[in-house]
């Protein structure tokens, strides 16, 4: 297993649009790893902090999040134009149209190849068996939800060597169906490859991949994007027309891997399947602080329902997971689901299956300097000493204790606490206009004025 180059940057897919952002504070006080402030009335994402799991977007009430894609037009650069797809696209539509209808309208966007990342699920189950066999750490946890992986690095940096280090199926499928094509006779360089993404996360770790010095996957499209395309496709065309479907290794498996437990029921032993990135924060905290007991291994996803909750998919979440399964059950029906397994065709598995160095990325960590760390960790209490501990965000950070963190760190002032404000004002240490102006600076001057527009006001809807 040897090591890959890393990284020094995270790419972020997740961009704040400061015409639409009002400055509400829902996204700040929904980030998992304190990583939105606000400043001129404005939110703003620290980069070494975010993981991009969409927390913010979800809970933005104007869209003012938005997330990055690729343009569509950059795949005709390529003669073989492959879209790689998970299965939770299927899912979400009616189980009366057919995969096949799914992909006509795929080639009709302009695709001439398609193949569901799922396939290789089997491949990624033979190296989680020989990792687990040559690693004692434990609990062992997954490496397929790229938000955790990013959440376990700045948050839970201790935690970095019980993250599994295999190539998640899109992976593993991107670099299979390169090498099936160029065995075709198609030169690589022809060949561009598309990942149907239902999440943020999935295009930062693509972007910048932990353990690999690049991805091989040219660009990433949208599901919702993808989903609406396909749908005006569907609905002016006869479902008589069409195309069919070549993923002959998909098995039941494959289907419900991006599923919540669709990787803990492969283990033998004591596993948990967490969705939700709050009930994920929680479960490694105990596990950081040996508190979980014994459990072999941790499937854990950021999202609700896992990747059916994701949020770029356009489709009810659990209608998706009803579907995939009753599809998976169908599946499992069949004497053939068991032997649709991968082999060696075009390339040696065993070498491409896992990761290199995973990377701590300590958030918590105040200075490289141990003894100005020390300093300032005295500092920071010395902080919370006056700061008055009410977690109300009216200083633009999302609780005191990230303030007096910012403050040591020299992004703040005490004085950006309105009541530590009111307090050197009585103390004639401050007076009332430059409290004024320092509110102004977080917050925007405007929004101290009067303004019946604004949500839940008088003229909201004019």
């Amino acid at each position: 297993m040897p090591d890959k180059n890393i990284h020094t940057e995270f790419h972020h897919a997740l961009r704040v649009n400061e015409s639409d952002c009002t400055g509400c504070t829902h996204c700040m006080t929904v980030c998992p790893t304190r990583a939105i402030r606000v400043r001129n009335g404005k939110a703003r994402i620290i980069a070494n902090r975010c993981v991009d799991c969409g927390e913010c977007y979800k809970a933005c009430p104007v869209s003012a999040i938005s997330v990055e894609q690729d343009d569509l037009e950059m795949i005709f650069r390529f003669e073989a134009r492959v879209i790689l797809i998970p299965s939770i696209l299927i899912g979400q539509f009616s189980h009366k149209i057919p995969a096949s209808s799914i992909y006509s309208a795929l080639k009709e966007i302009g695709f001439t190849h398609v193949f569901q990342v799922e396939n290789t699920v089997d491949m990624v189950l033979d190296a989680y068996n020989e990792y687990r066999t040559k690693n004692d750490v434990r609990p062992l946890i997954s490496s397929f939800c790229p938000a955790i992986v990013r959440l376990i690095q700045v948050r839970f940096p201790s935690l970095v060597d019980n993250i599994v280090r295999v190539n998640p199926p899109i992976d593993m499928s991107a670099l299979y169906y390169l090498e099936h094509l160029k065995a075709s006779g198609i030169p690589g360089e022809k060949i561009g490859l598309f990942y149907a993404t239902p999440c943020a996360a999935k295009i930062a770790a693509i972007k910048s991949p932990v353990g690999e010095t690049e991805s091989i996957i040219t660009g990433v499209i949208n599901m919702n994007f993808l989903y609406n395309k396909i749908q005006k496709y569907l609905q002016n065309h006869s479902s008589e027309k069409i195309m069919p479907v070549t993923d002959d290794l998909l098995n039941s498996r494959g289907i419900l891997w991006s599923l919540t437990r669709g990787e803990a029921v492969h283990c033998d032993r004591r596993a948990l399947a967490v969705d939700g990135i709050r009930n994920v924060t929680e479960i490694l905290e105990n596990v950081e602080n040996d508190k979980l007991g014994s459990v072999e291994f941790l499937e854990l996803r950021a999202c609700d329902e896992s990747c059916a909750g994701g949020i770029l998919m356009t489709g009810n979440r659990f209608l998706t997971v009803e579907r995939l399964r009753k599809l998976a059950s169908e599946h499992a029906r069949s004497e053939e689901d068991n032997d649709k397994k991968l082999t060696d065709r075009f390339i040696n598995i065993r070498d491409h299956s896992y990761l290199g160095n995973i990377e701590p990325r300590n958030i918590e960590k105040l200075d490289e300097d141990m003894e100005v760390a020390l300093k300032k960790m005295s500092r920071k209490r010395r902080m919370m000493c006056f700061l008055p501990g009410f977690d109300c965000g009216a200083c633009g950070a999302p609780d005191c204790q990230t303030l007096a963190e910012d403050i040591v760190q020299g992004r703040a002032q005490i004085s950006h606490c309105v009541f530590m404000q009111q307090q050197l004002v009585n103390q004639n240490l401050m007076s009332n206009e430059k409290a004024f102006k320092i509110t102004g600076e977080i917050w925007g001057n405007e929004r101290l004025e009067k303004n019946c527009n604004k949500i839940g006001a008088e003229d909201e809807n004019y």
